[in-house]
C-alpha cells in the first residue's frame, strides 16, 4: 500500500521591507552627491583659474602689450563699476579693461555673439579709445565648417578690417555714428564696413552682427564714463 504523497510547501521567501529598501537609496543617493558636490567644490578653484588664464590670453590677443586686466559691469543707470564676481546682474554688460606697465588703460575687450552657419559664434574684440575703434578680434567659441568658417581666423585680409574698424559713437553718444556692416567681398568702401570673406560670407557677417550688437549696447554707457577707469585702481 502506498503512502499518501504530501505536497511539499515552497520555502518561504523573506521579503524586504520597503522602509529598508527606501532607507538603502536614500543613503546611496546621499553618498553619491556628496562625492558629485565634493569633486565639484574641489575642482571649482582649478576651473576658475584655467578660465581666468584663457580669459587674460584672449585679451592679450586682441589688445596686444596688456600687462593688467580687470573686469568691470556697465550698468543700465549709466554707471560703472567692478566686476566682483564671475555673475553678470541682469540688464549689466560686462567688459574687461586692459592697462599698461604704467598703469594706463590702453584699451577694452568686450564678448558679442552672433549666429553663424552652423551655431553661434562667439568673439572677443578689442576696442581703442583714442581712435575709438576696433583693433582686433578673437575667437571665443564657434562650430563653423572647418577649412571655410574658421577662415575669420587665419584669412588675413579679413583680420585686416579689425586694425581699424570705425566704431565712433553720434553726436548724442547714444549709438554708433555708423552701423558696423559686413560687405560683399571686395566692395569694402567705409571705415565701418567689413569686408566678407569669398566662401565664407555667413560666417564673416556673424562677426559683423557681433561687434555691431555688443558695441552697440556697450560703448553708449562705457564712453560717457571712461575716464573713471583710465587709471587702474
Amino acid at each position: 500500500m502506498n503512502t499518501p504523497h504530501t505536497p511539499a510547501i515552497p520555502p518561504s521567501v523573506a521579503q524586504t521591507p520597503t522602509r529598508a529598501m527606501v532607507l538603502t537609496l536614500g543613503l546611496v543617493a546621499a553618498i553619491c552627491g556628496l562625492i558629485i558636490v565634493s569633486a565639484y567644490e574641489g575642482s571649482l578653484s582649478a576651473v576658475r583659474d584655467n578660465r581666468r588664464v584663457a580669459l587674460e590670453r584672449a585679451i592679450t590677443k586682441v589688445l596686444p602689450g596688456a600687462h593688467q586686466t580687470l573686469s568691470y559691469l556697465a550698468l543700465s543707470n549709466g554707471a560703472i563699476e567692478p566686476a566682483n564676481s564671475d555673475d553678470t546682474p541682469v540688464g549689466a554688460l560686462r567688459f574687461h579693461a586692459a592697462y599698461d606697465t604704467t598703469g594706463r588703460l590702453m584699451g577694452i575687450a568686450a564678448e558679442g555673439s552672433a549666429k553663424g552657419y552652423a551655431d553661434t559664434v562667439r568673439i572677443l574684440f578689442g576696442y581703442s579709445p583714442p581712435c575709438a575703434c576696433v583693433v582686433g578680434i578673437g575667437v571665443i567659441s564657434m562650430r563653423e565648417t572647418p577649412g571655410i568658417g574658421d577662415k575669420i581666423l587665419t584669412d588675413t585680409a579679413f583680420l585686416a578690417n579689425f586694425k581699424s574698424l570705425d566704431t565712433r559713437l553720434n553726436g548724442e553718444l547714444k549709438a554708433l555714428a555708423n552701423e558696423v556692416k559686413t560687405v560683399k567681398h571686395g566692395t569694402k568702401t567705409q571705415a565701418w564696413q567689413v569686408d566678407a570673406i569669398s566662401g565664407a560670407t555667413i560666417t564673416s557677417r556673424a562677426v559683423g552682427r557681433a561687434i555691431n550688437d555688443a558695441a552697440q549696447a556697450l560703448l553708449p554707457r562705457l564712453v560717457p564714463q571712461i575716464d573713471q577707469i583710465q587709471k587702474a585702481p
